[in-house]
């Protein structure tokens, strides 16, 4: 079976992180994967290395300055679509609403599902919707997300997660560097409630624990939204640490070396990030959604606002009562399970 996997970008984001894992995972079990991704900024290859197993092909997307947001998608989508042959495969699936415009007819997971203003991104994501012939949800409510919005029944398939790697780091020197920290993944940006998390950690003690902020690398222009966080440190007075965009390698000891790892984003699938967490043994508090209730039952504390979230934080710092349930949990969500769900998902559609 002859399988594309597509994404639209090189960088580590969520949905790049999955695809990758994803494909190399099918591979371990045998098949044919080849991983299609645009290369935004002159990448030609992706944010870290991939089994050999797995073919690349990264179609160059050069930055366009002055470029709008709904021009980029638009452009996106034609370069991945102009060069991307699906004749070539017995399974299209695509990861995100660009790489599932660019596909053609296809299988697409539906990681979470946004709300754009952006009149291109709009209905790209509509499209990206309701013309793939088949849906996978990496969660039971994102599947119910999809069922009440637009009557479409989603296959669903959790993530995997590498628990291995964060359960072996060892954070002693990125503590060593920081000093005490509440750490969260995957930049300032609204989705991520960024401005949330600042409030929150102003009712904390700034002496007792800094907040570090890591990642951040997306396809958005969130320049007035760092803005308006930036200027609200500035009125709390705190001065998180924020890192950007941290090496693979690096990662797994940074989120090791968390005392509490915060998730307070308003909208996601499944919550990779925190899933590490709790492979490192790190406390989780995050934000009280339907999506974080069934997948993180016992392994974390659950905040509904800005002070819940300063409670939840104090409370699990030093508490290590859910971290032998936290491993546990991560180490039930293995990549191999997800591919071969996957692999028993595309032989039932192609039967």
């Amino acid at each position: 079976m002859r399988i594309a996997l597509l994404t639209y970008s090189t960088k580590p984001r969520g949905g790049v992180v999955h695809t990758l894992a994803l494909a190399e995972a099918l591979a371990g079990l045998g098949a044919d994967v080849t991983v299609w991704s645009l290369g935004r900024g002159g990448d030609l290859g992706f944010f870290r290395p991939v089994d050999p197993r797995v073919r690349i092909r990264i179609v160059p997307c050069p930055d366009v300055a002055g470029e709008t947001l709904g021009s980029r998608v638009l452009r996106s989508i034609a370069l991945l679509g102009d060069a991307f042959d699906p004749t070539l495969y017995d399974i299209v699936h695509a990861q995100d609403c660009i790489s599932a415009n660019a596909a053609g007819p296809c299988i697409r997971t539906v990681h979470h599902i946004d709300h754009f203003t952006t009149p291109e991104l709009a209905a790209c994501h509509e499209r990206a919707i309701t013309r793939p012939w088949a849906h996978v949800c990496v969660s039971g409510a994102v599947a119910a997300e999809l069922a009440d919005g637009w009557g479409i029944k989603a296959t669903v398939i959790p993530n995997g997660v590498d628990a291995a790697r964060f359960a072996s780091a060892s954070g002693e020197r990125w503590r060593a560097r920081l000093g005490p920290y509440i750490l969260t993944v995957g930049g300032i940006e609204p989705r991520k409630g960024s401005i949330d998390l600042l409030e929150a950690y102003a009712l904390l003690d700034p002496a007792e624990y800094r907040l570090v902020i890591a990642g951040g690398e997306t396809l958005f222009d969130y320049r007035d939204y760092r803005a308006a966080w930036e200027a609200r440190a500035a009125e709390l007075g705190v001065r998180p640490e924020v890192l950007g965009p941290v090496a693979h390698d690096d990662l797994p000891a940074l989120v090791a070396g968390a005392a509490v790892f915060a998730f307070p984003s308003t909208k996601e699938g499944f919550g990779l990030a925190a899933m590490e967490a709790l492979a490192a043994g790190v406390p989780l508090v995050t934000r009280d959604l339907p999506v974080f209730r069934e997948v993180f039952t016992g392994a974390a504390r659950y905040a509904a606002d800005v002070p819940a979230f300063a409670t939840a934080i104090r409370e699990a710092a030093g508490d290590s009562s859910t971290r032998a349930a936290g491993r546990a949990l991560a180490f039930r969500h293995t990549w191999t399970a997800a591919a071969q769900a996957h692999l028993d998902l595309y032989a039932s559609l192609t039967s």
